[in-house]
Parts: C-alpha cells; structure tokens; sequence
C-alpha cells in the first residue's frame, strides 16, 4: 500500500511526541520483500525512509520529511521456545501481545514501558526503550537475540548473537573501520559515567564490551536499518510480589530510600514528586500520604513464594523508615498492590481533564542522571519550571534516577514558544552539569538530536557520524533522528500550535482519537477509512514504482 494523498500523509504527521512534520507519501508493507523492494526504490531515488511501528514515540524519531514506512502490520508473533527462553516476532507486534503469550508459557518479557499496550517491540528495540522493571533487569538491548534488517543498499540479514557478522556491503564498512572506533571507545567510552539507563547516541559502549553487532542496531532508531524481524529473550516468571510506598519530607531522604530499593533487589522503585502528587489531589485521586511531602516512591519486589515477596518488603519497609520516610504502607495482597499502583497511573487521566488551554508538552520528558544527583535534578527542575512560568508534573523511575515530566503550557500566553525554548535550555544545561544524559529510555529523535552536543563530547558526536556514515553513506535512512541535520532546532513545529496550519478534517478527528483513546495500536489508514471521508484511493506498492 502507497498513499500520497493528504489526508494519510496528515495522520501520519504526528506521534505521540509534541512535534509536527508532514510526510510526502506512507507507504505499509506486507512483508520483508515489500520492504527489500521499497529501500532499492528509495536508493534510486534519492527518498528518505522513517520507518515507524504505532507512533506512540516521544522524540520525534517516528514522524519526518520522507516517507513513512508503516511497520505495524507485521504483526507475526511465533510459539514460545520453552527450551531456549526465546520467541520470534515481527517488529509490529505489541510488547504486551508478547509478554501474554510467555506467560502462557511459564515465562514474562520484562521490558516494560508504561505503553506496552500499544507499543510494539520493533519500536522498542528501535530506541533500546526500557521501564519501571528496568531497574532489575536492564532495558531492551540485554533482551534482543537477534534481528532481521534490511540496510540501506537493500541487502537483507540476520544478524544474531554468537554468529558471524554477515556479509553485506554496511557490515563490511562498519567493520573496516572499527579497529579505529573501538580504540577510540577505549580511550573515550560514548557513556554517561554512572547512569543506568542510556537510549541517547548509538550503542558503541555495549558494541565494545561485547562484539555483538545487536548491541549496536539496538538503540539505532532506523537510522542504520529497518528492522523486520526479531528474536526475543524470556525469563521465568515469578509468581510472587508484594509492594511498599513511602512518603518523603524531602528529596534528599527520598533518593537514599531509592537507594535502600536498588540494594534490596527491588524489580522497580517509581518516584512521584509533589508535583505530581499536588496534580493528584486536584483531580479528586486518593493520596494516601500527608500533603507536606515532598515526594513519595512506590516499590515493587518479587519473590518464589508469597512468603519470600512479603518478607523482603517488609525488609524494605523498614529500610525506607531508616531513609527517613514519614509514612510507610505495605501492600501484601494483589488488590492492595493494584490499589496502590493506581497512584502512579493517575496522572494522565487527570492530565486531559485539565483546561484544554493547557498542553501536556513533553520536550524534557527523558532525563536520566546518576543516582546521587537525583535530587538536584528534581529541584532543578522544578527552579527551570518556575524560572518560566510554566507548571510541571514530574515522575519517574527512582531507583534508576530517570526522569519524565510533563510541562503543562498555556497556550493563551503569547509568549508560550520563548519559555518552552528557555525551559529547554535551562533543563539540558542542568542534564549536562550533573553529568547526565537527555535520553534515558525514549531516543534521541528529532527532538534531542540537535541538543547532543551539549552531553556529549566532540569526539564521541564523531564516532557516532561514523557509525551512520559507513551503515548509511547516503542519510537514507531516518535522516535527522539521531544525528541533527544542519540547522535543525529541537521544537521546530509543534502539534499543539494554533498559528500551524490546519490538518484535513478527517486526518485531524483520527489524530484527536488517537490522543484521547490512547488508540496507538490502531491502524492509522483503518481509522481514517472509519471517518468515512477519506478521498483517496489506496494503491498497491507493487504497481507503483516503489
């Protein structure tokens, strides 16, 4: 299927992101050869590639001037190899579609993003996405065996752990330049001392330490290929948890209770700031902690047995006392722990309840510093927010001292762009100071890519070009997600604007349906198609030049 008209490049032209960028065609292939035959199409005519799975990406990563190459209907998802902890999928198969169909097995996908519902795992792999259990057991890259992509030149491999690299054209370039970037690595590591969770640049620090060519596509962002298909890693499933929340008088004491979860072997540990918490009152949530704290953390731990889960928060609990919590709550039963968590899911309903000239923004919503600088972080934060006149909601995973946060925007205020660019400023020169990074778990995209320089050093930004060059010579693939075309600014176009120019009617009532419905998962030209007014006729790829 290959689509120009502009209603189906419209709904195509925004993600969940706050960006807007209208594409010049979609194209929705039916399997790895359409793909093979789009990408030597796009060669020989010098067209840029997005590829995109549902849109619910935050960066920009997913929407672009080229055509978009809708992934979501390769949707395969294989039986569980029980012997190997491993299954085999398409890159449009939702991440909860596989987790379910593991447990069925005896066995879970811990990966978990607060979008698993309509994320799919080619997207995840894409940005090396992570979640709340990441804290336990890392993010996406640990949990990939292997990848089906398709390169820039059309070629087609596999590329799977403990097996020689194959041999296509992108591979043997790469390959013939990492003497130098892996000496280079030595000397320089692309990391964030101390961070625990990195989705920013390309994956050479994990390339270096384990030789697997996975470790460097994951986390690429279809900047290097277009993954078509996938090998996962499974893990047992424990049966047994039990969770812990604790109230805060201060920031400070909050970070050494995350600390106490991370020791403990918590599976997560989540922190809601009280701004968070005060966007929770208002909303009419029950916070079940004394309005003077400043923030609370919600803990979860896993066990065998229920007796193992209940005797290991109860340990936390006390460890959370000895870290200065003011208020303690166990939850030892699965509708007590549901109750619970329900907190930590209260924002966003409440979120698009507010007065619509408000806009939930999220352009600072991927922080991760080390540890220790987690409450500088928040308080910096929070400074920046009031320094601009802008109310915020901050949250995130504690124990890996990973930030999101959502500045609530007035679109009544006529100088609403000059504070969400110096808002910009001030948080990614406060990532910078205390040596973090701008993407934790959601990409660089669009959105950060023009800010890297600012987090990374020169030398690093090189490797990383290098990478792109010897995968991608021509910036066929995804250009200006990842590395920043010249002169591209980080919130270019935004969505929310009222001065953009107005989006087809039927375009615009699917994308509002999107927002309001969470509805990623949906086919975007199924949901146009519904609105009974799409004017275009849907051609078969194969008839066309691509």
């Amino acid at each position: 299927m290959f689509r120009d008209d502009p209603s189906a490049r419209a709904v195509y032209s925004e993600a969940a992101g706050i960006a807007r960028i209208l594409p010049r065609a979609v194209a929705v292939p039916v399997d790895a050869d359409d793909v093979v035959a789009l990408v030597r199409w796009a060669a020989r005519t010098d067209t840029p590639l997005v590829p995109r799975g549902s849109g619910s990406s935050m960066a920009g990563g997913a929407i672009g001037d080229g055509v978009i190459v809708d992934l979501s209907r390769f949707m395969t998802l294989g039986p569980v190899d029980v012997a190997t902890r491993t299954i085999r999928c398409g890159p449009g198969t939702l991440r909860d579609a596989v987790d379910a169909r593991a447990r069925a097995a005896g066995l879970c996908f811990p990966v978990d993003p607060s979008s698993g519902a309509y994320c799919t795992v080619g997207g995840m792999a894409s940005t090396n996405s992570a979640g709340a259990h990441t804290l336990r057991y890392g993010a996406m890259r640990g949990w990939v065996e292997a990848l089906d992509c398709v390169f820039a030149d059309g070629s087609r491999a596999l590329i799977r752990r403990g097996s020689a690299p194959p041999d296509v054209a992108p591979i043997r370039r790469f390959l013939a330049q990492s003497t130098a970037l892996l000496a280079a690595e030595a000397r320089t590591p692309s990391t964030h001392t101390g961070v625990r969770k990195e989705s920013s640049g390309y994956g050479l620090a994990s390339f270096a330490h384990s030789g697997e060519l996975v470790d460097l596509l994951v986390g690429s962002e279809g900047t290097l290929a277009i993954i078509v298909g996938l090998e996962l890693r499974l893990m047992p499933l424990l049966p047994a948890t039990s969770s812990v929340l604790g109230a805060f008088a201060t920031l400070d004491d909050a970070v050494r209770g995350a600390g106490s979860a991370r020791m403990a072997g918590a599976s997560a540990c989540e922190l809601l700031d009280r701004t968070f918490l005060d966007v929770a009152r208002r909303g009419g949530a029950p916070v079940p902690v004394p309005e003077s704290a400043e923030a609370v953390l919600l803990a979860e731990v896993e066990g065998a047995s229920a007796d193992e889960a209940h005797a290991v928060a109860r340990e936390l609990a006390a460890q959370f006392r000895a870290a200065g919590a003011t208020d303690v709550v166990l939850a030892l039963d699965s509708a007590t722990e549901a109750a619970m968590w329900e907190l930590r899911h209260a924002a966003s309903p409440i979120l698009s309840r507010l007065d619509p000239s408000l806009k939930s923004m999220q352009f600072i919503e991927d922080g991760c510093v080390p540890p220790e600088r987690l409450a500088d972080y928040v308080r910096g934060v929070r400074a920046a927010l009031d320094r601009q006149g802008i109310r915020g909601v901050i949250f995130g995973h504690a124990g890996d001292a990973h930030v999101h946060v959502n500045p609530l925007v007035d679109l009544r205020d006529p100088d609403w762009r000059i504070r969400v660019d110096a808002l910009l400023v001030e948080v990614t020169a406060l990532s910078a100071s205390l040596g973090g990074t701008l993407a934790g778990e959601h990409g660089d995209g669009r959105l950060r890519a023009p800010l890297l320089a600012q987090v990374w050093p020169p030398e690093t930004l090189e490797r990383f070009a290098a990478v792109k060059r010897a995968f991608d010579p021509h910036a066929l693939l995804n250009p200006g997600a990842k590395i920043a075309t010249p002169g591209a600014r980080a919130v270019d176009q935004v969505k929310y604007d009222p001065a953009l120019q107005p989006l087809p009617s039927d375009a615009r009532r699917v994308l509002a349906r999107v927002e309001h419905e969470r509805a990623y998962a949906r086919f975007r030209l199924e949901l146009l198609d519904d609105t009974g007014d799409a004017e275009a006729p849907r051609l078969d790829s194969r008839s066309s030049d691509a």
